[in-house]
């Protein structure tokens, strides 16, 4: 379980996270968008979670400029 703060920070250009496990997200506070190698993108704000199956190709296009954005990885 990683507990990750974020304070505008985005995945660096061409960078994808291709990971071995599945991962649970959810944000507690602030905003995020992360974009998947097939083209889509999944906004979150507070409270939001979702599963990112095992090499699933994503990054982190956007989290917010103006607060922290917290968030809350397990991997499973």
């Amino acid at each position: 379980m990683n507990r990750i703060v974020s304070d505008g920070h985005t995945s660096p250009p061409n960078f994808w996270y291709d990971q071995e496990q599945n991962e649970f997200v959810i944000l507690l506070e602030g905003s995020a968008v992360l974009e998947f190698d097939d083209g889509t993108t999944q906004e979150m704000g507070e409270s939001d979670y979702l599963i990112i199956p095992a090499h699933k190709k994503h990054r982190v296009s956007y989290t917010d400029t103006s607060g922290k954005t917290v968030w809350l990885a397990v991997f499973y």
